[in-house]
Formats: C-alpha cells, sequence, structure tokens
C-alpha cells in the first residue's frame, strides 16, 4: 500500500512557546491569575516584575527545548507561573518570618486584608514582614501578669477592697455575698453588674492595728505587750530622742510592724468557698471592722476598658500584619530560587496538556507523549525546591544565630587564650 501525501496546513502545533516576550505583553496581560505584581493600580507594581516575568519566557523556552521540539504554552501560563512562585516564595519566607517574631507580637496591631492578601487597613501600613522587630515576652509577661494577680502583687487584674463590720458572736461570714449585696447593683460603681455571681477571688484579709510609726516613740513599742491592739499612743512618757541614722529608724519601724501583727494579735481566719471564718470567736472587744481584697476573674476574651490590652490584635500567625513580599525587596537568592519553581511550574503545565492524549496517531506509526512523565518530574522538583528553601530558612531563625554567635565568641575566647602574653622585661 503506498503511503499518502500528506498536505498538512501547518506543520507546528497550534499554540507553541516564543522564543521571548517583553515587559509589556506581561503588563497588558489580562489573563494573569491574581495580577499582584502586574497590576498598574497595585501598590506593588513592578517594572521590575514585568520584567523579570518577560525574561522567563526565554528562560523556560531554552530550558524545554523548544528550539529543537514544540513547546505546547503560551507567553501567559509562564507568566502565571512566574507569578505563583513569586507569591510561593513570600509565602515560605513569611512563615519563616512568623516563627522569628510571633512571641514577641501577640497583642500587637493587626490589619485588615484584600482578597489578595494586600494589607488595606490597620495600624501601619508598611509592610510590616520587612522590618526588624524589636524583641519582647509578650506571652511571657501575659503569664506573669496572670501569675502577680493570683499572687496578689501588681498583674494587670484590678483589685478591689470592701469591708464588713464584725458581729459579737458571729464567726462565719460571706463575703461572696457581701460583695454582691454592697455592689453588684450599686448604681454608677465600676462593679455594677459585673460580678452576677462570678466567683470572686480574695487575695487578703485583715484587720486595722496600730500602724508602727505610732508606737515608735517609746521605750517598749509594744514589744512586750499583752492584749489586743494595745498602743500607748504617739508618745509614750520614757520617749527620748536622739539623733540615729535613717536606716535604724527603718528597721526599727519594720520590727515594730511585725510585731503588732505577730505578738498583739491572737487572731486567726480560714476561708472556705469565699465563706470567713475567725478565729476564735469574736467578742465584744474584737474590731470592730474587717477589711479584705478581692477580683473578679474576666472572660478571658472581655477587652479592658481602660487601656489596649491587645485582645483584638495578633493572636496567631493568622492574624499577624503579613502581605505579600514587594517583588522589589526581593534580592538575587531569591529571585534565582522563582527562576527554577517557575520553571517546574511550567513543565508540569507542559505535561497537562500532553497528558490530555497519550499519543498522537500518523499514518503507519504513533507520536507517544510525555505528559505524565512530566508531571512526576516537575512535582519532585517543586517539592525539593520548597525543601531547599524551608531548611535555609530554618538555619536563619533568630534562635539560630544567637546559637552561632554564642558559639563563634567562644572559639574567639579560645583562640585569644592560647596566644602568648608577652614577658615584659626590666632593664636596670
Amino acid at each position: 500500500m503506498a503511503v499518502p501525501t500528506l498536505t498538512p496546513s501547518r506543520e507546528t502545533s497550534a499554540i507553541t512557546l516564543p522564543t521571548g516576550s517583553s515587559a509589556g505583553d506581561v503588563e497588558n496581560n489580562t489573563e494573569l491569575p491574581f495580577q499582584i505584581y502586574s497590576d498598574t493600580t497595585s501598590g506593588l507594581y513592578s517594572q521590575y516584575f514585568c520584567n523579570g516575568a518577560a525574561d522567563q519566557v526565554s528562560y523556560t523556552f531554552k530550558k524545554l527545548g523548544g528550539d529543537v521540539l514544540d513547546i505546547e504554552l503560551t507567553t501567559g501560563s509562564v507568566f502565571s507561573a512566574y507569578e505563583e512562585s513569586v507569591l510561593e516564595y513570600s509565602y515560605i519566607v513569611n512563615i519563616h518570618q512568623a516563627k522569628n517574631i510571633l512571641g514577641s507580637a501577640l497583642g500587637a496591631a493587626t490589619g485588615t486584608f484584600d482578597h489578595d492578601g494586600e494589607k488595606i487597613s490597620g495600624a501601619d501600613k508598611d509592610t510590616i514582614s520587612l522590618r526588624y522587630p524589636k524583641w519582647q515576652f509578650s506571652y511571657g509577661k501575659r503569664i506573669g501578669h496572670g501569675m502577680a494577680t493570683d499572687a496578689g502583687f501588681g498583674g494587670d487584674t484590678r483589685i478591689y477592697s470592701a469591708s464588713f463590720a464584725v458581729s459579737s458572736s458571729t464567726q462565719d461570714y460571706d463575703l461572696q455575698a457581701i460583695v454582691e449585696g454592697d455592689y453588684d447593683n450599686k448604681s454608677g460603681h465600676e462593679l455594677e453588674n459585673k460580678i452576677n455571681n462570678k466567683k470572686i477571688y480574695v487575695t487578703k484579709v485583715w484587720y486595722k492595728t496600730p500602724q508602727a510609726m505610732w508606737r515608735f516613740y517609746g521605750y517598749y513599742g509594744g514589744l512586750n505587750t499583752v492584749g489586743d491592739l494595745a498602743s500607748y499612743g504617739q508618745f509614750a512618757d520614757d520617749s527620748t530622742f536622739e539623733i540615729i541614722p535613717a536606716w535604724q529608724n527603718k528597721l526599727q519601724a519594720a520590727a515594730f510592724e511585725d510585731a503588732i501583727y505577730t505578738r498583739n494579735s491572737h487572731y486567726s481566719y480560714e476561708i472556705k468557698n469565699n465563706r470567713l471564718r475567725l478565729f476564735p470567736k469574736p467578742t465584744i472587744s474584737t474590731p470592730k471592722r474587717v477589711w479584705f481584697e478581692f477580683y473578679v476573674r474576666d472572660n478571658v476574651w472581655d477587652r479592658d476598658s481602660e487601656k489596649d490590652d491587645g485582645v483584638d490584635g495578633v493572636n496567631n500567625m493568622n492574624t499577624l500584619p503579613f502581605e505579600n513580599i514587594p517583588y522589589n525587596n526581593i534580592n538575587a537568592i531569591g529571585k534565582q530560587w522563582i527562576r527554577r519553581f517557575a520553571l517546574a511550574l511550567s513543565k508540569e503545565t507542559l505535561g497537562q496538556v500532553r497528558s490530555k492524549f497519550s499519543s498522537i496517531p500518523i499514518p503507519g506509526e504513533a507520536v507517544t507523549l510525555n505528559g505524565t512523565d512530566l508531571i512526576t518530574q516537575s512535582q519532585a522538583e517543586q517539592e525539593k525546591l520548597r525543601e531547599e528553601l524551608k531548611t535555609t530558612l530554618d538555619e536563619l531563625t533568630y534562635a539560630k544565630l544567637v546559637e552561632k554567635d554564642a558559639l563563634m565568641t567562644e572559639s574567639a575566647m579560645g583562640v585569644q587564650g592560647r596566644i602568648p602574653y608577652p614577658v615584659p622585661i626590666v632593664l636596670g
């Protein structure tokens, strides 16, 4: 059988990748998926990006053998691969930076982002991901404040005080009921409707005793007196005035204060479920009033009306005010990674195109396409590039840099320690 003479309308594929492109083609291309870097209305518009995407066409054409065999890609598909590569690079670098600074950024102002991930509002419109942050103990401080509140010395929770009159022969007092009765419905008070059956946390209970300075002047100073709340008054008969160092007065005042609370007090108490029991049972000679300090546990999501406590700010990686890294701020290292990743994406797209037909029949033969192989190769290359970048960035975290600085310092001191010291020679 004679082979027929074919007269095809064209001898090349209907769509083939050209040998190159121009920046204008990228700028005027309306088929880019996101147009984050090529849109002239975007704050990230860059002629450099358009030049880079245009050069990628020539790079892809050469790497995939376009001068030997047709490449069934359009310039738009290469532009899209280049744009996706820049976004992928920005994504991985931003995650790396999030690991570095999240601990210091907790509670800081976040922002509002558009569909492209660009920040449209926030405390700072500048690109935060390009800044070196101030190192802070953000989460550690919050833990410390919580512990300080429970310990009763500081913290970021408001401490309130209240008091109640002691009744003769009444030993038990419900502090929860006292606070709710006095403050929960007190119009205009900041605790109004704030308790609402919430458990109060009592941090301190005390009754008033004569202050240390009341009995400072006097021979006995209350140190060996017997009885409850005994006091000589401000001056005693045997008062003497001497010029002594101020620190001695401070030490004496502290000793007197301890004596008041230790030797002159015969009372103690215990608290169970906010019910106070006084020991021994009060009598007519007991203190007339007892004071206590407490706080109300707020909802962990509530905001402080008096200050910005950061509950509406950064709480995890999702709310960090990071946007896409501007193309102009990506250096030569990043640009080369982007080129390689964009080539792998283009290879995957080409594989998808060629996989639509496993073979093309021709008279007396069939042409087998390598779409599946291209997809497998491209996916392996993409994963390798991602791991390469992540591994490199993991070695460059702030914690790693501190370790390297410490090692270099220790090594330098070791070298210096081996340098012989000159022996001074005294000429007589």
